[in-house]
Order: structure tokens, then C-alpha cells, then sequence
């Protein structure tokens, strides 16, 4: 590994603006990079559908060892305001001068993966079959992950069911392996219009209808697994007017995807009861925004990596979390998916920063696994 050369590229990659749905500068240079390493690409244009510029790049470098081979996976996209980033560096730690993010989160990710890549190949390293999988619009929704077509990715290219996402917040040595699954809701509470100052009694406050029905219902830590949140609130009426509608959002994350069924069963309980009070009608829809991430080998993959941390003398701590990433897409198509971090720090603000020594300690670990 060559301490000085990540950091270059680190420096390089950041200063490339690529916000989502705007990553294309970016994700040309990432080709042209993997191609000068040899590997085989292809581009999945899910972009398309949600319209972004830039596609989710498949590569694959060839390997002399038979084997399953590692996929190595990261997103493109920063969180804004990252344009004309200046990079300081200082007291181990590379951070901005607090007008924009750093967009570590997730280029340190990808500076790790190619300093991966360019180790194994000037050293001539033996390893398997090693595919890389950069998605743009993770920050925006998971879209690139979400919209990649798995139809039309050839065979001698789809990754490694063993997917090493560097993507977590915090230290090396920590390894995420589990993360629930989120649903988004949305209630459109209607009741009647009346003027306010005239004649209140005869409409229905569709906003006071929205308060008593959410005023029944369980919001925020429910269990050790299982949260909810509501987000937004709106009637856009003007105060004169009785509002004869209000339009509610939220999301509710569980581990369990029957739990957030169920508590989405006891939200639509709590809307019927107010309707019938308030004698208006109501509309409650709601999707899975992403599944959630398990285990597919009972800890078998997390657990070699960590003994490959704890080789190098890094402590780790098996992880479950509480956000979702790409991984969580990852896993509908059967990818089991471990996520570790290089020592990203106070991500999408601009008091972001990136611990240099945690990013040499993941890469070098990640090197070595492969390399095993």
C-alpha cells in the first residue's frame, strides 16, 4: 500500500464534483481508471429512470486463483454543498474549510478500493476474481442501486455474492452486517372547507383531524429494533380558511418487516377512529423503500473479516444499524453484504472529515483479505 499515493487520489476524486443525479464527470474518470487496472466494465443505465447523468459501473478484474472471488462496492454521489471542496489537511485528518462537505463519505470508500487495486497489481499479488460495483444517487434514495436492470448485466461479470461495502461511518474495525428495512408513508386527511372567521362550524379542520389521528399513534423508538417518525405535515391553507385537506408523511424502520406491517395496521386504526369523530375520509398509502439486510451465512464472511482486522491489530465490533445503504438493495438480489468504514466523521455536513490512519488501516485490510 502506498500511504501517499491514496491520499493523492483521495484529493483527486473529491475535488471532482459529483452531487446526485450528477456523478457523470466522476464516473468517467472512474472507467478510464479501472480500465487502465485492467478491468472489464460494463454500465447499467438505470440512470434513465429517475434522471440522473451517470450509470452504475460493473467492473471486473481477472483473477489466478479459483474461488468465489469479493466484491468491493461503493457509491459516487456526495451530499451538498460540495463544489470547489478545498481539502486541508492536518493533525492526521482531512476536512474542508467549512463551507462545504467533504464527500468522503463515500470517496474515501472508493480511494480504499483502488489503492486495493493498484497494490495487488504492481505487486503481482495472487488473488480471485475481484468485481467492483460504484452506484451513483445512493444519497438521493438509493436510486442507482434500485434502478439497475440485473437482466442485462452480463454473467461473466455480475459480482461476487460476497460484497465488501465501504461505506460506514466511523473507525476501522467496525463491521455492519444487519440494517432493517424502511417503510415511507403517506395520509391525505380530508375534511370540508368554511370560512374561519364566519362560519368555522361548518367545515371539517382536516388539520385537526391529522393531529387527533396522530396523537393515537405510536411515533419515535417503539422497540430495540423498531422506530417511526413523521416528517412532514401540510395543509397549505391560508388562515381564513377552515383547511379541507392535510397531507402527512413519515417512515417507520424495523428489522422485522411483519412489525412494521403490523404498526402500519395500528396507524391506519388510529386514522379510521379520528374519521369517524371527525366525520371526514382519508386515503393512507404506503411502500417499501428497502428490505432489510441479514446475514445469508450465519456471520461466516463478517467474522473472517474481522479476524483479518484483529490480524492487523485493529479491535472490532460486530455491528447491527440502524440506516439503510446500498447493501439493503443489494441483499433482494442475494448479496451478502458486510459494511465497513475508513473513518468518515460528522458525514453530510461540512464539518466532515476523514482519519487518514483509519483509511490506511481498512485499506490494508482489505488488501490482505483479498490477498489471502
Amino acid at each position: 500500500m502506498n500511504k501517499e499515493r491514496i491520499i493523492d487520489d483521495f484529493i483527486k476524486m473529491i475535488k471532482i464534483h459529483s452531487p446526485s443525479k450528477k456523478e457523470k464527470e466522476f464516473a468517467d474518470y472512474m472507467v478510464n481508471l479501472l480500465k487502465e487496472l485492467g478491468a472489464e466494465i460494463y454500465l447499467d443505465n438505470g440512470f434513465k429512470n429517475y434522471g440522473g447523468n451517470a450509470p452504475t459501473i460493473f467492473a471486473k478484474i481477472k483473477g489466478n486463483i479459483e474461488g468465489e472471488g469479493v466484491t468491493l462496492a461503493a457509491h459516487m454521489d456526495v451530499i451538498e454543498p460540495n463544489s470547489n471542496v478545498n481539502p486541508i489537511i492536518e493533525n492526521g485528518i482531512i476536512k474542508t474549510d467549512g463551507t462545504t462537505t467533504l464527500g468522503g463519505d463515500d470517496k474515501g470508500g472508493i480511494a480504499c478500493i483502488v489503492e486495493t487495486l493498484k497494490t495487488l497489481k504492481e505487486n503481482n499479488i495472487s488473488h480471485e476474481d475481484i468485481y467492483v460495483l460504484l452506484t451513483p444517487c445512493e444519497e438521493s434514495g438509493l436510486q442507482g442501486a434500485k434502478n439497475v436492470d440485473w437482466t442485462l448485466v452480463p454473467e461473466n461479470i455480475k459480482p461476487a455474492k460476497n460484497m465488501l461495502v465501504i461505506d460506514n461511518a466511523g473507525r476501522a474495525g467496525i463491521i455492519a452486517h444487519t440494517a432493517p428495512s424502511k417503510y415511507d408513508f403517506e395520509i391525505t386527511f380530508k375534511g370540508r372547507k368554511a370560512h374561519a372567521g364566519i362560519e368555522p362550524e361548518k367545515g371539517i379542520n382536516a388539520v385537526c383531524f391529522a393531529a387527533h389521528a396522530i396523537s393515537q399513534m405510536n411515533i419515535g423508538r417503539i422497540d430495540s429494533l423498531t422506530t417511526s417518525n413523521i416528517g412532514i405535515i401540510n395543509s397549505n391553507s391560508p388562515t381564513n380558511v377552515v383547511p379541507d385537506t392535510c397531507f402527512v408523511k413519515g417512515e417507520i424502520r424495523s428489522h422485522s418487516e411483519e412489525k412494521i406491517l403490523e404498526i402500519i395496521k395500528e396507524y391506519d386504526l388510529a386514522c379510521k377512529k379520528a374519521a369517524e369523530k371527525f366525520e371526514g375520509t382519508y386515503e393512507f398509502n404506503y411502500i417499501c423503500d428497502f428490505p432489510t439486510l441479514k446475514p445469508k451465512d450465519n456471520l461466516k464472511f463478517a467474522k473472517e473479516f474481522a479476524a483479518v482486522y484483529e490480524s492487523l491489530g485493529v479491535e472490532t465490533e460486530l455491528k447491527v444499524i440502524g440506516g439503510g445503504s446500498d447493501s439493503n438493495i443489494f441483499a433482494k438480489e442475494g448479496y451478502n453484504s458486510i459494511i465497513i468504514g475508513v473513518g468518515m466523521n460528522n458525514v453530510h455536513t461540512v464539518d466532515e472529515y476523514l482519519e487518514i490512519e483509519e483509511l490506511y488501516k481498512t485499506t490494508e485490510a482489505v488488501i490482505k483479505y483479498i490477498s489471502k
